[in-house]
């Protein structure tokens, strides 16, 4: 099936599936087809936080498994880092979510890594200008280009999206921004509004603020889309509808 691991936003990026296969494979042993892939996934994003030393948060059980995928709707629908935050809101409202989701869920960047070409143009032709992102520190911007030369062959390497505390869930990825370092456009851009900016200074100075939103955007997101019912099935492995 071709879907949202495919999808253009996620490609080389959303990984460790295998994980939650092993997971899968150990509760349809004692339990099968009780507990769907959705649940599982959800529950290990959140334990993946709390292991980062991030917040925790409810989660409802009870999901079901989709029965089709869309590598295209997923294009269409998941943000991408090249996106006007016009764009990204839109996308969110159409979910359920609002613009403090959009601040609160973008946080999430406070972990992990980006390849170059989702943030090069940004290093040296910003906007079809042929110079740098004006917004970018300055400091930022030659440790950047060091590490993403305008070739080719750097497009896939990687750049930690926090450069401070990469491995650690924390509100750096706020004071970050706040700092004009902020790797992506489309994170950065959220300094460029003033509701959205105000909301950013304030995570950049208080994390418990930011840990509380975090867990309430998060099972708003979880809830997203849900199956339940006759609807969908619980599938016995991950990767591929029941036959």
């Amino acid at each position: 099936m071709m879907g949202e691991k495919n999808a253009l936003p996620n490609r080389n990026s959303v990984r460790g599936f295998e994980v939650i296969d092993n997971i899968k494979e150990d509760v349809e042993r004692f339990c099968p087809s009780t507990v769907s892939c959705v649940d599982i996934l959800t529950l290990a994003a959140r334990e993946a936080v709390v292991l980062a030393g991030g917040p925790s948060w409810p989660v409802m059980l009870g999901r079901r498994d989709g029965v089709t995928a869309s590598q295209q709707a997923a294009n269409e629908q998941l943000p991408s880092p090249f996106e006007p935050l016009e764009n990204i809101t839109a996308k969110f409202t159409s979910k359920g979510l609002d613009l403090k989701d959009v601040v609160v869920l973008s946080g999430a960047h406070t972990i992990g890594f980006a390849q170059c070409f989702t943030f090069k143009n940004r290093l040296f032709n910003f906007r079809g200008s042929g110079k740098p992102d004006p917004m970018l520190d300055s400091s930022a911007l030659t440790n950047l280009q060091t590490m993403c030369p305008n070739i080719d062959s750097s497009n896939t390497n990687l750049a930690p999206l926090d450069s401070g505390s990469m491995y650690r869930f924390d509100n750096k990825y706020y004071t970050n921004l706040v700092n004009n370092v902020g790797l992506l456009e489309s994170d950065q851009v959220l300094m460029r509004d003033s509701k959205t900016a105000a909301m950013v200074n304030s995570y950049s100075m208080n994390s418990y603020l930011f840990w509380n939103d975090f867990g309430t955007s998060m099972a708003k997101l979880g809830n997203v889309g849900v199956l339940t019912g006759n609807k969908g099935q619980i599938r016995k492995k991950c990767g591929a509808v029941n036959v």
